[in-house]
This record gives C-alpha cells, structure tokens and sequence, in this order.
C-alpha cells in the first residue's frame, strides 16, 4: 500500500456514524465538491473565453487577428499541458497524505494564479514579457486544477455508496459547466457595458481579480469537510501490513500496469475537445458570422447553467444501466450534430445560436456525466488519485489542449470559408474515445474498498 497519513482524530469517527449521519455527511461533501470545483474551474475556464476574445488584441497586438489568436490559443494550452503534473503530484501525496489536504491547496494555488493573471500588464506597457508571464501563471493554473479534480471526484465518490457513485462524482463535473457559466456571465457583462476600448484596457481584468474573494469562500467550505472513509479504511488496513509493502509509490502502481491509465486517458480525450470546441472555437466562430461578442457569450453561458443538470442526470443513468453505453451514445450523437451545430453558429440569430449551444452541452453531458466515476473506478484505493488524476488530466491534455489551436488551423488553411477538415478531426477523436471506452471494462458495480488496481 502506498497509503500513509497521519489523520485527526475527527476523521477517524466516520466509521462510528450511523447510516443517516453518513448520508448527510456524504450531501455535505458531494456539496463542496461542487462548490469548490465550480470555483476553480470558474478560474481555468474564464481564460477559455479571454483566449478567444481578449488576448489577441491585448498580449499579441503585433500580430495579424488570426495570428494573434492562435498564438492566444497557445498559451491557453499550455495549462492542459500543465495539468498531468498536478495530477501526478497532487495525486502522490494525496494518495499517501489523504485527499482534503491536497484540495485545499490545489484551491489556494489556483486563486492566487488566477488573480495574478488579471495584473498581467500588456503588450503595450512590457511588449512580450506579458505573454511570458501569462503562460507561466496559466501553467500553474494548470497544476492546480490537475490536482483538484481528482480530489474533489473521489472524496464524492468515495463518501457515496455503490449504487450512487456516478450521481455523487458528476458533481465534480457539474462544476465545469457552472464555473464557465459564472465566469462567461462576469466577462459578458464587462464586455457588453463598457465600450471595447475600456473593457480592453482593463474591464477583463476584474473577473480574473474576482478569483481572490472566490478563494476566499471556497477555502471555507473545503475546511469544513471530512476526510474519505475509504481512504482512512485503507490507513487502518496498513498498519498491519508487512513493512515492505508501505514502500510503493502510487504512480509506480499505476504505471506497472498502465493498461487502465492508458484507456482512460483515450476514452476522455474526445469528449473533452467537443467542449473546448464550444468554449473557444465556436465563440470565435459565432463572432465571425455578424453575432456580438457579448451575445454568444451569453448564449454560452446560459446553455452552460442548463448543461448542469444534464451532466448531474445522465450520472444517475449511468448508474443504472452502465458507464459504458451511456459514454458511447453520448459520443455517436455529439458527432451527428457537429453539422448542423456549426450551420446554427453561422445563422447570426441569437435564438438559433442559443439552440445550438443548449443541445451541444446537452449532447456533452451524456458523454461527461458519468465520466468522473468512469475514470475513479478503474484504481485502486492506494493509487487512486495518482491513478484517476493523471488519466483525467491526459486526457484534457490529448483532447483539449491543442484542439483550439489545431481547429483554428485547420479552419485557417480552408481560407476561413469551411469547417468539414474541423469535423473531420473531431470525428477521428470520437472513434479512438469510443474503442477505448469498448476495451474498458464496466465499473459501476466494483466494490471499491476491495478492488486494487
């Protein structure tokens, strides 16, 4: 085992609870799962949006429109590669330390970077040291959230019981799609009531500033939180194993048997390019029909709140009648919209564009509702974190790190008059997420106190 803490003697009392005091202890931490994973990707996905609608103009104004928007997405990118790190690091010591620790400094590290990036001076005033450091702070953006996920999934996941885990985990997931609604509605609204030079200049930095009170709350609720049961079973169970076997280190376990991390990290990687599809690239997209810039973002974030619930509610499916199919479903009927979505995008109608926004997060939420259970379940308690972490966080990084950039290119080299490369390149990661899903076994049903990886 690689499980090794020393826990307060409060944490230790979850095993003495009564059922009903579990299950409220089991709301209370699904809770703030939700709440602090909403505010951290309140911070990692507000630079989503500033990528496509700001930094062009402000960090990279000695380049063409285009140019400037995909250095822009390059920097943005450089956080998905960040991601694997955090999980890899967070995921260790939350492994051998315990989960809450790690999550109340993964929130910290996040807050601070996120506030910092909206000091950032521009272009103008330090020429390219300003795109210096916005990659540096979107980096530890990056380990941040590579760290909290994993985290905030398995203290849900692991405080629920069989039968519930794909429910209570999605509200970790829950927490993307309300972290962009909050940060999309912040920066829409500074873009629609101040005119574009003052919202340049300095409107999109206070959304950024923000993070600073959002850390704030969100270190409250993290520090109220008890610790998983089962890792403090998995604690109790060391003490009496042979010396020898504490030596491990959890990413050791997982990479001597790399199979589960490697069909994770495939099977997610779709479903997280469909979604920064639509955080970055279909936002520019929208804009470049006629739609105002503050009315797609709108548009988005309102079908983001909606999204909420379908994630919550195709988990709960997959409870029912298996990750797997409900994964794959998802996945064959994203595809089949991806033609008429961008054809809703071109309308320049906010109604239709609105619309399209609304099924395609629908569409995403059966692919990303049972994804957080998913992934948690193909480890084993000692490497759990580490496990579910770096497969989590690759996946972002095969998926959704490069998509904008390379979507933005491919649109760029069709003269900026065709999209059929673009759906090409998602339909080619859809069919290698849907194999691997296929090759990967059915979880729903494993009794997690006893399965090893």
């Amino acid at each position: 085992m690689s499980v090794s803490a020393t826990v307060p003697a409060s944490d230790t009392t979850l095993h003495e609870l009564t059922p009903a005091q579990k299950k409220k202890e089991s709301l209370r931490v699904i809770l703030s799962s939700y709440l602090g994973s909403s505010i951290e990707f309140y911070d990692f996905l507000l630079y989503a949006s500033a990528s496509a609608l700001v930094f062009p103009t402000v960090f990279f104004s000695d380049l063409d429109p285009l140019a400037g928007t995909i250095a822009s997405y390059g920097t943005f990118a450089a956080g998905y590669l960040a991601r694997p790190l955090g999980g890899a690091i967070f995921g260790h010591f939350g492994d051998k330390l315990g989960r809450k620790k790690m999550l109340v400094l993964s929130m910290f590290i996040m807050g601070i970077a996120s506030t910092l990036i909206g000091l950032v001076p521009s272009a103008e005033m330090i020429g390219s040291w300003g795109a210096v450091i916005l990659v540096m702070l979107r980096m530890f953006q990056g380990i941040a959230v590579g760290g909290e996920w994993g985290g905030a999934a398995l203290m849900a996941l692991e405080h629920s019981e069989k039968g519930r885990r794909g429910f209570a985990a999605s509200f970790t997931n829950a927490g993307a799609p309300t972290g962009a609604a909050l940060g999309t509605f912040v920066l829409g609204t500074f873009a629609a009531v101040l005119p574009q030079d003052e919202f340049l200049s300095w409107g999109w930095r206070v959304p950024f500033l923000l993070s600073f009170a959002l850390l704030v709350i969100g270190m409250i609720v993290r520090s109220k939180i008890t610790e998983s049961p089962i890792f403090l079973a998995a604690l109790e169970k060391e003490k009496h194993e042979p010396v020898k076997a504490k030596k491990k280190l959890p990413i050791l376990e997982v990479l001597r048997r790399p199979k589960a991390l490697i069909l994770t990290m495939l099977a997610g990687a779709s479903g997280f390019a469909l979604q920064v599809l639509l955080s970055t690239f279909a936002v520019s997209y929208a804009t470049e029909f006629g739609a105002e810039r503050a009315s797609v973002l709108y548009a988005f974030a309102f079908a983001s709140v909606a999204s909420i619930f379908f994630v919550i509610y195709f988990a709960h499916i997959s409870d029912r009648f298996g990750r797997r199919p409900v994964m794959l479903v998802g996945l064959a009927l994203f595809v089949a919209f991806l033609q008429p979505f961008f054809a809703m995008m071109r309308s320049n109608n906010w109604a239709l564009i609105l619309l399209a926004f609304t099924i395609a997060l629908a569409l995403h939420a059966v692919i990303f509702g049972p994804l957080a259970a998913f992934i948690s379940e193909q480890f084993g308690t000692s490497s759990r974190y580490t496990g579910a972490s770096m497969g989590y966080q690759l996946a972002t990084l095969i998926g959704a790190g490069f998509t904008p950039t390379i979507l933005a290119s491919l649109y760029a080299a069709s003269g900026g008059t065709s999209v059929t490369t673009v759906i090409w390149y998602l339909v080619g990661l859809a069919l290698i997420s849907g194999i691997a899903i296929i090759l990967t076994r059915e979880s729903k049903n494993l009794d997690l106190e006893t399965h090893e990886h």
